[in-house]
Formats: structure tokens, sequence, C-alpha cells
């Protein structure tokens, strides 16, 4: 029996490294137990936040072993973490993430086909990978690396008609093609999880399940809040939803450097340093400028009672 994805917050974890380059298990211990401290419906592991361009495959493998493991009880998994070109390793990386125990695996849409290929490779890949695997459920991200990929509403609904796709982490940023996708979907069990803040609390209300982005690495609580009472408290959720937006502009910062800088601020153990991004580029300013965010959402929880 299929595994059902809950609604709500789905970090984009980072991978926290010890000064000598390994992986620091202790510091994803943490931040595990700050998601769910946090509220956290579940987490998105393997993902481009853990810079999984520059892990190896081993590396991928143990640190999806140690989340499964260490997963705070009530939350979600999914993950990914298919890097490769060739479909047959893909395929051979899929299932040995899928058999660490996760409750939904989900692919990478650059990865079925190259930046200049339509839809026919890319669903003759898809349903490849989808044959070579084990019933579990599916999900699709939107990963803007090495290209961006958008899922059309023609194709996110043919993926989706067997019933097993149940996550699309969708990055577009434009209501407008969201409420497509919404709409292409609305027969079957795909959830739809925006990625981008300034557009979430819209989403929301018109039907996406939840948020998965990498603002969730910063002030997850918050998002999860909004996530639960948008509906409930529509006027605080106007404030809300626009501190996010414009919290966002963190993304432009030198993310995930600053990320983990911000989970250090919270206590959580973790160095700043980062394979994907050279951390001497996280200024003095950029620091400062986290300090402040950090004082201004710990206000808008006083404020609005998170």
């Amino acid at each position: 029996m299929l595994k059902q994805i809950k609604n709500g917050v789905y970090p984009t974890m980072v991978t926290p490294y010890t000064p000598d380059n390994k992986i620091d298990f202790n510091a994803v211990e943490k931040i595990l137990n700050y998601y769910s401290d946090c509220d956290c419906d579940g987490v998105f592991a393997i993902c481009q936040s853990s810079e999984i361009f520059f892990l190896s495959f081993e590396e991928r493998l143990e640190l999806l072993k140690f989340i499964v493991d260490h997963l705070p009880k009530g939350m979600n998994i999914v993950a990914s973490g298919h890097t490769a070109d060739d479909i047959d390793r893909q395929i051979y990386e899929a299932n040995a993430f899928i058999d660490c125990g996760i409750d939904a695996y989900v692919f990478i849409a650059n990865r079925f086909a190259k930046e200049n290929e339509g839809k026919d490779v890319f669903l003759k890949n898809y349903y490849k990978m989808v044959s070579s695997i084990p019933e579990i459920s599916l999900g699709v991200y939107e990963c803007p690396h090495p290209y961006k990929r958008l899922m059309t509403p023609d194709v996110l609904a043919e993926c989706a008609k067997d019933g097993r796709m149940q996550f699309l982490k969708d990055t577009c940023g434009r209501i407008g093609d969201i409420k497509a996708k919404l709409d292409s979907v609305k027969d079957y069990n795909l959830k739809i999880f925006n990625a981008n803040a300034a557009t979430l609390l819209e989403s929301l209300r018109l039907g996406c399940a939840g948020y998965s982005g990498v603002m969730a690495n910063f002030h997850p609580e918050i998002y999860s809040w909004l996530c639960k009472n948008f509906d409930k408290q529509p006027e605080i959720a106007d404030k809300v939803g626009a501190f996010l937006g414009f919290a966002s502009l963190a993304e432009c910062q030198c993310y995930p450097v600053n990320a983990k800088y911000h989970m250090a601020l919270r206590g959580l153990g973790t160095g700043i340093f980062s394979r994907a991004r050279d951390c001497k580029a996280f200024s003095e300013s950029n620091r400062k400028e986290i300090n402040e965010m950090l004082l201004v959402e710990d206000e808008i929880k006083k404020l609005y009672n998170i």
C-alpha cells in the first residue's frame, strides 16, 4: 500500500560538514530535530539544497540512511538524489535510495531529458524509470541545476494518472502556471508543494498542499503556521505571507552558506562550509542581514503568537 504524503512544510535539507570536509552527522541529527520542533510535516532529503551534485553516490546513500534512521516520529520523508545523465545509472541509484525506507521517491525533472529535448524523450525515460523501481509513492522536483525543466500541465497529468505520483516541488513562481497545474491534476492524488515564498499564500488558497523550499531552513515554524492557518486567520496570514515573501530575498545571497549560518545562530552547531558555494562570498554585510532577519522573525513570532 502506497504511503500517503501529508500536507504541510517539507524543508529542503542542507548538508553540514565537519572541518575536514566530511558530512557532519551530529549536526544532521540536530537539524532533523529542529525541523520537528518547528512543526514541519516532513523533509525533502537528498535534494539540491543537500548539495547532491557535490556528493558522491556513497555519501548520498550514507546520508539518506542516517536521515531515515534518525527521522523524528510522525514526519514523512521524501527523497531524490539521482544525479547521473545515464538513465540506467539513475535507475541503479534510485533503487538504492528507495531501499533505505523512504515514503516517496522524487524524480529530478531535468534528468529525463536534455534542455533541447521534448516531452516524448522525457516521458520515455520517465516510464522506463517507473517500471524499474519498486511500487512506491513518487514525486517530481523542478530542480534548477543543471537547468530548470518545468512540468507542463499535460505532462504532469500524464505522470499522475496511475495514482503513484503524490508530490510536486513546483519552482515556477508564477500563480497562473500553478493554477493550471492544479487544474490538470484535480482528479488525481498528486499534491503540489510551492517552493516560492512570494506566491505561497495565494497558491495555498488555490489548493496547493504546502511549502517545500530553501527558506524553510531559516524559519520553518513560520511556514508551518501559515500552511496550517492561512484559511483560519486570513488577515494575519496576509501579513505573515508578506514577511515570508520579503524575507525570501535571502535566497539571492550565498545559499546554502547563509542557511547554515542562520542554523548556527539557532544553536544547531552547523559550520558554514559548503562544497557548492565559496563561503568567502558570504560577506560581512550578508552576515549582518541574516542577523537582522533573525531579530525580525522572532518579533513576527511574538506578535502573532507563532
